[in-house]
């Protein structure tokens, strides 16, 4: 485990990270308090262009709605962050639960009627990871009713025998023939991790286990150790850099996943996943499985998941630096953030969407635990 915290570039490393730091407090976090909410609905607009304005609206996702729930909840503090977050709570309740079905629907319509009402994993997995760290932050009885209801859920409707759990079913439960998918199942791995990190809960400790087992069994490349985006066999395959360095972090941050052999896949596909998908500092976006390029856009996110997981890379000091000063240079601006850049590095995406600040938020508090030295003893994230 590294000591970045003990590292020569410190002193440096400490006075970037403050940069950024103070600039995602005082800059991008107050555009989700200011232009980027709905009042009226008491929502986030799904995006905001480079002069703050948001755009024009065409849904509200539940899922958007459950990350700022979790920005607002989370160890970034803010002021009126506590009254922002019981809004979004309420909201994610009042727009989006289907009283006659159960679950949450995907979206609503500009006027607040559901529009999607199909139920999806990630944005279930996304209710059950802001609840969690809402309900830590509050104690109340029912954002542990919340959270309890998305488990229920999602073990009795979206799991399947082998372990693994459909991507998205009707609004009344039918299926749809989805199958399983990488990206929300990693952030049901993520959501099952924030519900053990504020209680016991043995059901959910056996379905995570469960479930990192059969991702090593049916997602990962033999060759490279890589997780693919779809099950190993399918048409068309393919694997996503910044999706690699999400994988590790969570695996290596968790003393229950630690060494098992879904992180040892990880940890072995780490290098593999820099050296063709990491170009002149910035994540490209996705691969062939053979390691050549498939999309060489540079997004943000990656970036941040990047930052993130060379903080638990023992020999990564110079290069969290080296990610932290890219990120602020490339992709952070005096008025919010460049989501995306193209192959030759030009801004390809310049509007600012309501999902972003959690990547940023998670990346930051990785890295301030990096910095302050809490990962020498393994510890648990927040």
């Amino acid at each position: 485990m590294p000591d970045v915290s003990s590292s020569a570039q410190q002193p440096e490393l400490t006075a970037v990270f403050t940069a950024v730091q103070q600039h995602f407090s005082q800059t991008i976090v107050p555009l989700w308090q200011g232009p980027g909410w709905n009042a009226e609905l008491a929502l986030p607009f799904e995006a905001l262009d480079p002069e703050h304005h948001p755009l024009p609206v065409q849904r509200y996702r539940a899922m958007a709605c459950a990350r700022q729930l979790y920005l607002f909840s989370s160890r970034i503090e803010q002021p009126g962050a506590r009254e922002h977050a019981a809004a979004l709570f309420r909201s994610l309740q009042r727009h989006f639960h289907d009283a006659e079905h159960g679950g949450w629907f995907y979206s609503i319509d500009a006027q607040g009627k559901p529009l999607d009402r199909r139920k999806d994993l990630y944005t279930h997995a996304f209710i059950i990871f802001a609840c969690a760290h809402y309900w830590a932050k509050v104690r109340e009885p029912l954002a542990e009713s919340v959270l309890n209801a998305a488990l229920e859920v999602v073990a009795n409707r979206f799991a399947t025998e082998d372990g693994l759990y459909e991507a998205s079913l009707d609004e009344d439960w039918s299926a749809l023939g989805s199958g399983p998918l990488q990206n929300p199942l990693m952030h049901l791995a993520e959501a099952f991790l924030a519900t053990l990190a504020v209680r016991e809960d043995a059901a959910v400790k056996a379905a995570l286990q469960q479930l990192t087992t059969a991702m090593q069994a049916h997602f990962i490349d033999p060759e490279h150790g890589v997780m693919l985006e779809k099950p190993r066999g399918a048409v068309d395959n393919w694997f996503e850099p910044g999706h690699q360095f999400e994988w590790f972090y969570l695996l290596e941050s968790s003393d229950l996943l630690r060494n098992s052999p879904l992180h040892q896949s990880l940890s072995r596909a780490f290098a593999y996943t820099e050296q063709c998908g990491v170009s002149n500092q910035r994540v490209l976006a996705m691969l062939n499985t053979d390691g050549s390029v498939r999309d060489a856009t540079q997004r943000i996110w990656a970036q941040a998941e990047y930052l993130r997981a060379l903080t638990l890379r023992d020999d990564s000091q110079g290069q969290v630096l080296q990610q932290l000063r890219t990120l602020q240079q490339h992709f952070l601006h005096s008025g919010g953030w460049y989501e995306c850049r193209d192959a030759q590095g030009a801004v390809s995406r310049s509007d600012m969407p309501s999902t972003t600040p959690y990547h940023l938020a998670t990346c930051y508090i990785g890295l301030q635990a990096a910095i302050s030295g809490e990962w020498k003893t393994h510890s648990s994230p927040d």
